[in-house]
């Protein structure tokens, strides 16, 4: 059963199949796969670099996978009872709990002895509408993405602020607890169909006995005293916290789970930087294939522009292109040799002829003109003719660089579209007209014989 597939399965009800056990090889798959990412040594230093805070939290997962730490953050409003839930579930008030609007302002953990020894912590985080909406994603995105169950607290009936939080951290791919709290402001009836109306809205994210209403700070009750003298007084009386339900569904999970959960977000996490490291590999591979490209097309143009023999000239440039070919093979990590770059090289030569013969043949004509005229008209003949050998090493360089950055293959268009679509996209006259300002600036500074 693949990461998602466990993830959608934990979010189905009970009295399913049976859940899926071997959460020690789940944990093993996982830390395999962060070990795989931190080892891996085709990844650049200057990825690496970008990237250390990711690879800090690799290792505090693989530390956290090793001693089986499962992390249970709380999201919600401002005052829905965030704080006072956590420290009715830890039975001691190790959370701050204020009237003040918005108590908690950084997201805080403490150890729940209760479950599973020390091995489970508890996450408070600030109220969701008490951040702009940038700040409030980003911390949804954070948290979430350090742990591994995740209990969204209401006190009523779900805003669209509250429905849309839900639905991010639905995203994250956390299964998820809906708590209404401050249950005791209702009566049996109100609250059952408060429940009711909070299962419709989290259809498809919370399953519907992972709805449950809690009491984690209610509020004192009043009640008459008789005094010593037969005086009736009325007093507050404390009532304790309620969230049997909830801590009983919670423990439920993390027997069945607990080891499979963790295992699941560092498994996410993993894929999920695999992807931005391969993101970001795939971006600095570019940039240096382009500034490797426009090496190549200004040693070729001026190359071509100073040749004087006819067609020599196009030889030297194939060359160029041959060398430029490999060297755009290493830089994608799957070098070719001068054969296999040179066969690569015919069959984009190969396409590009029928869409550029008239441009060869203008090459071929400037060619000629400029052994003919003896040098006279060099400089106006050598710079079109190097800005044509420039814009055909642009084109040559690109065909190329498509193929390697998918892996060796022309995909399922084929050579023939690839080359015309790269064709098609670049601006011609503008990349002439660059090549012929650049080729006659070397020129000109170039040092008389």
């Amino acid at each position: 059963m693949g990461w998602r597939d466990r993830w959608r399965h934990l979010r189905r009800p009970r009295g399913g199949d049976a859940p899926a056990r071997g959460g020690d090889t789940h944990l093993l798959r996982a830390a395999d796969s962060l070990r795989a990412l931190l080892d891996d040594p085709s990844i650049p230093g200057s990825i690496r670099a970008s990237l250390a805070a990711d690879y800090g939290r690799i290792e505090v997962m693989l530390d956290k996978l090793e001693h089986g730490h499962v992390h249970i953050a709380v999201f919600g409003r401002v005052s829905v009872g965030k704080s006072a839930l956590l420290n009715a579930l830890l039975g001691e008030p190790a959370f701050e709990v204020g009237v003040l609007h918005g108590t908690t302002v950084t997201a805080g953990h403490r150890a729940w002895r209760e479950a599973l020894g020390q091995g489970v912590h508890l996450i408070d985080t600030p109220g969701i509408n008490e951040l702009s909406g940038e700040e409030r994603e980003a911390l949804a995105l954070d948290v979430a993405g350090r742990s591994d169950l995740v209990i969204f607290v209401v006190d009523g009936d779900m805003t669209s602020v509250e429905v849309d939080a839900l639905r991010l951290l639905a995203g994250t791919q956390r299964p998820l607890l809906l708590a209404l709290n401050k249950a005791d402001r209702y009566t049996a009836e109100e609250r059952e169909a408060l429940l009711a109306r909070l299962r419709e809205h989290a259809r498809g994210l919370v399953v519907a006995e992972n709805v449950i209403a809690v009491m984690a700070q209610p509020a004192a009750r009043r009640v008459l005293q008789v005094q010593a003298d037969g005086r009736e007084v009325e007093v507050e009386r404390a009532r304790a916290p309620d969230v049997s339900a909830l801590r009983g569904r919670i423990l439920e999970i993390l027997e069945s789970e607990g080891k499979t959960l963790a295992a699941l977000n560092a498994a996410l996490f993993a894929g999920k930087l695999s992807d931005e490291i391969g993101g970001r590999l795939t971006a600095v591979r570019q940039d240096l294939a382009g500034r490797t490209i426009r090496m190549y097309c200004l040693a070729k143009g001026v190359a071509v522009a100073l040749n004087p023999v006819p067609v020599a000239d196009l030889l030297a440039a194939a060359t160029l292109d041959v060398a430029l070919v490999m060297h755009l093979s290493r830089i994608y990590g799957l070098p070719l040799t001068r054969v296999e770059a040179g066969r690569l090289l015919a069959t984009i030569a190969a396409q590009l002829a029928a869409l550029m013969g008239a441009i060869w043949g203008v090459h071929l004509v400037a060619s000629a003109l400029k052994l003919a005229s003896a040098g006279l008209s060099t400089a106006l003949t050598a710079a079109a003719q190097g800005a044509l050998a420039w814009y055909a090493t642009v084109l040559v360089g690109r065909a190329a660089e498509k193929y390697l950055a998918q892996g060796k293959s022309w995909g399922e268009l084929g050579p023939k579209r690839v080359v015309a679509d790269i064709v098609q996209s670049l601006d011609r006259d503008s990349i002439l007209r660059e090549a012929r300002e650049e080729i006659l600036a070397r020129l000109k500074n170039r040092p008389e014989a």
